[in-house]
Formats: C-alpha cells, sequence, structure tokens
C-alpha cells in the first residue's frame, strides 16, 4: 500500500503548496496595503522595507497554514471523488479513513511543525518587525505624529493636532505644542490653525512652520512656590507664521534601525515567557488590589466600625444616631458623609480604567499562552472539516472549494476572535476563549467524517421531505374524517 499511500500524499501536497503560497502572498499583500501609506514616499529604505515584508511573512505563516490545509483537503477529496477515484477505492474494499490514514500523520506533523512556528519563530518575527516599525518613524518623525493625541516621541515637545493630510503626510490642522524643554511643565505652548512640517535630506533638524497662531510663555525660574509662580508675568503674541526647528538627530541615526524598543509584548514572547511574565505580573496586580484595598478601607475609616457590646450602651441615646443631634450638627454630619461617599465614588470611578487596563494585560497573556496551543491545533480540526465535505461536494479545483474553505475560515476566524474579545473583558476565562472556535467546530469535523465514512450527505434531503410528506398526510387525514 505504500504506493496508494504516496499517491493519495502527492494528490495533497500538489494543492497545498499552492494554495499555501497564494494564501500568503494575499495575506501579506493586504497587510502591506494597511501600512503602505505611512512607508511609501516617506524615504525609507528600499531594504528595511524588504526587510519589514520578510518579517511580516514569518508573522502570516501560521495562518496561511491551516487555510492551505483547509483548502487543499478540500480540493485534494473532491478531486479524487469528482474523478470516480474514490469509486474505484471503495470497490476496492478500501474505507476513507485508511485513504486519509497518510494524511492524517501529515497534519499532525504539519500541527507540530506550526506549534513550533508559532513558539519561537512568530515571537522572534512580531519582535523585529515592530520594532523595525517603530524606528521608521524614528528615522521620520512625521511617521510618529498621531492625530487626535499629544505625541511625546518628539523629545522636549508634546504636540496634538486634530487632522494630518497632504500627499506626503506633513500638512496639520489645529496644531497646539507645548515646548517642555526648559523642564518647568507647560510654560511655553503654542497653537496655530495650520502647520507644516519639512525635513531636508541628511540634516538633524525638522522645521515645523505654524501660521495664524498664539504664543504664550510664563517667566518661571526653578523652585518656585505656587503662590509665587501666580505672581510672575508672562508673554503672550498673535502671529502669522512662526517657524520652530526641533532637533531630532536622535532619530535620524541609521544605527537606531536596528534597535530593539519594545521586547515584553505579548505577541514577542515564546510559551515560557509568556507563562514567567504572567505569574510575575499576577503577583504585582495582586499586590496592586490589596494596596487600592487598603486605600480605600482607610480612606472610609472602616476600622472604626465596629460592634459595641450591650453593656457600654448608654441607654440615654436614641436608637437612631441622627436622632441624638441638633438640626445644625445633623446637616453638618450628612453633608460630611456625602462629601465623603462623593470622594470615594470619584476616586473609584477613576481608579476603574488602571483596573481594567491591568486586567486586560494579564488576560492577555493568558489568552496567548493558551491560544499558541489551540491555534497549532486548527490545521488539525480544518483537515477533518476539509476532508470529509471534499469527499461529499465531490468538486475538485479552486472554484467551490475556495469559496467554502474562506467561508469556514472566516467562521473561525469570527469565533476566535470573539474568544478573544470575551476573554479580554473578563466575560469569559482566558482559556475557554482560546479554545472556543476548537470547541465549536470540533464536533462539525466530526459529524462530517462520520457521514462521509457512511457515504452520506451534508444532509439527507429525501428524509426531510418524507417527515414533511408524513406531517402533510397526517393533516389532510384529519381533515377528512372531520
Amino acid at each position: 500500500m505504500k504506493i496508494f499511500d504516496k499517491y493519495i500524499l502527492k494528490s495533497f501536497l500538489q494543492p497545498f503548496l499552492a494554495t499555501f503560497f497564494v494564501v500568503l502572498f494575499v495575506l501579506v499583500m493586504q497587510a502591506l496595503w494597511l501600512a503602505f501609506d505611512e512607508i511609501a514616499g516617506k524615504g525609507i529604505d528600499i531594504f528595511f522595507i524588504l526587510k519589514f515584508l520578510g518579517y511580516l511573512a514569518l508573522i502570516l505563516t501560521p495562518t496561511a497554514l491551516p487555510i492551505g490545509i483547509l483548502l487543499s483537503s478540500i480540493m485534494a477529496l473532491g478531486t479524487l471523488a469528482e474523478n470516480y477515484e474514490f469509486a474505484a477505492i471503495k470497490s476496492a474494499g478500501i474505507s476513507l479513513k485508511r485513504v486519509i490514514r497518510p494524511l492524517i500523520i501529515l497534519v499532525i506533523l504539519l500541527s507540530g511543525l506550526n506549534f513550533i512556528f508559532l513558539n519561537n519563530i512568530y515571537p522572534w518575527a512580531t519582535l523585529k518587525q515592530k520594532n523595525l516599525y517603530l524606528n521608521m518613524k524614528k528615522k521620520k518623525p512625521a511617521l510618529a505624529l498621531v492625530p487626535g493625541a499629544f505625541n511625546t516621541e518628539i523629545p522636549g515637545f508634546s504636540i496634538k493636532f486634530d487632522e494630518k493630510y497632504g500627499e506626503e503626510d506633513n500638512l496639520l490642522k489645529n496644531v497646539q505644542i507645548a515646548d517642555l524643554n526648559a523642564g518647568k511643565g507647560k510654560i511655553k505652548v503654542i497653537t496655530a490653525e495650520k502647520g507644516t512640517i519639512s525635513t531636508e535630506e541628511g540634516s538633524k533638524y525638522m522645521t515645523l512652520t505654524l501660521e495664524n497662531g498664539n504664543y504664550y510663555e510664563e517667566h518661571l525660574t526653578n523652585g518656585m512656590m505656587p503662590d509665587d509662580r501666580a505672581k510672575m508675568p508672562a508673554s503672550k503674541a498673535i502671529f502669522k507664521t512662526y517657524t520652530i526647528n526641533i532637533d531630532i538627530s536622535s532619530f535620524s541615526d541609521d544605527n537606531s534601525m536596528n534597535d530593539e524598543i519594545v521586547k515584553e509584548h505579548h505577541g514577542m514572547l515564546s510559551i515560557v515567557q509568556l507563562d514567567s511574565i504572567s505569574k510575575k505580573n499576577k503577583i504585582e496586580y495582586d499586590a496592586y488590589i490589596e494596596n487600592r484595598a487598603d486605600i480605600f478601607y482607610n480612606a472610609i475609616h472602616a476600622k472604626k466600625l465596629y460592634k459595641y457590646s450591650d453593656s457600654i450602651l448608654n441607654r440615654e441615646l436614641a436608637p437612631e444616631i441622627l436622632d441624638n443631634f441638633n438640626l445644625n450638627n445633623k446637616s453638618t454630619l450628612l453633608n460630611q458623609a456625602i462629601q465623603q461617599i462623593n470622594r470615594t465614588i470619584d476616586r473609584n470611578k477613576y481608579q476603574i480604567k488602571s483596573f481594567k487596563d491591568q486586567r486586560k494585560i494579564l488576560n492577555l497573556y493568558d489568552f496567548e499562552f493558551s491560544y499558541r496551543i489551540s491555534f497549532s491545533l486548527a490545521c488539525f480540526v480544518l483537515f477533518f472539516i476539509g476532508a470529509p465535505l471534499g469527499s461529499i461536494i465531490r468538486k475538485g479545483g479552486f472554484g467551490l472549494p475556495l469559496i467554502m474553505a474562506i467561508t469556514i475560515f472566516v467562521i473561525y476566524f469570527f469565533i476566535s476572535q470573539l474568544g478573544r474579545n470575551l476573554s479580554e473583558e473578563s466575560a469569559i476565562s482566558a482559556l475557554l476563549g482560546s479554545w472556543l472556535s476548537t470547541i465549536i467546530l470540533l464536533p462539525f469535523g466530526i459529524l462530517l467524517t462520520r457521514r462521509a465514512t457512511k457515504g452520506m450527505g451534508i444532509f439527507n434531503i429525501d428524509v426531510l421531505f418524507n417527515k414533511v410528506q408524513n406531517i402533510f398526510n397526517k393533516l389532510t387525514e384529519k381533515i377528512s374524517i372531520k
């Protein structure tokens, strides 16, 4: 049966290699299209763009692999069924389980390869790609400026603007700049209706030309008390054109293109590192929660809320505490209590975002840890959906199999993202969220495999029609009796 196994493997590997590289190319082009506006025409060296694409291809390989397996399994088994080779195989007494046995071994090996890739090459490529992208922004500071937020990437300045436009994205609208070089806070603030960024080749300065704006500066010295600061004079002016030369020598250093700035992002770590950092962060998070609980406990003076024994109660006191005070004292006590409660509520509202952000980070580490394993098994799960589906639909080629493969993988990806979002928000556990797509799709794979083994379709239309006909006959009999 070795010749038979080689034939089955050849029927699978030929479409697999073709579909894998086609899918990988499509995914890389899609990712490149999303980043095209930010890197094209910005003076970035072609060598670094090619490195960027290379890292991108390595990052997307684990995603292309299960899609390639799903599509090629549908195509391979569909072609065998379409050419009546399956009929000949079954007439020789060979079952579907025996036909796909060499493919199962191959898919297990590919799943293991995908896990090794996800655990080693994927984190390394993500680390290199993310940092290369950040360093591209350092080489071209205009890339680093994001509309609608205070940008502090350029040392000594905090820059905010509403919109970035123009052919080179160097035109800014409604600009606000805080000069922080003096180290005294926002004592110098410049606002303008428009701004233009220009950088000459090889220059260590970025020129920011502002139009129609205002200039405000406080004249302060170090170590001044708040009362003295309020008495100091300030300068104020209106301008039509104002030019600022910003030193970007630290950005334009060619050696910085290879710097690794970010190293502990959850996508840049192996499973061992994810587990280690997750445990470390959980200890810090628990200590943070305990500290905030102690602060809250002391803020509401909870340690004073204890019960007096009956023997020391003053029997002359009224049961209701407020009834023991006059009207003015009642008003004072109630106002103080309301203020204390409002301060506590405001403090808790302010801290909610901090709690959520830290919890989300922990959830992402836990999700990524389990998802690396579950996504490696996606090759196995999708194969057991694609192989029986191909034998059932009896269609090869890139037509119907391609449509079905894309539909199935989109469903798988959608469920995976749903599980990720739910686990990130702590709606479900990270373990359940990472395995949600596998838990939902695996039963369908088992069902399709059983039906394909028995030579049945996806669903039996005759059985459905017979049930409908029986119901109709019973209704007509009851009507005729009446």
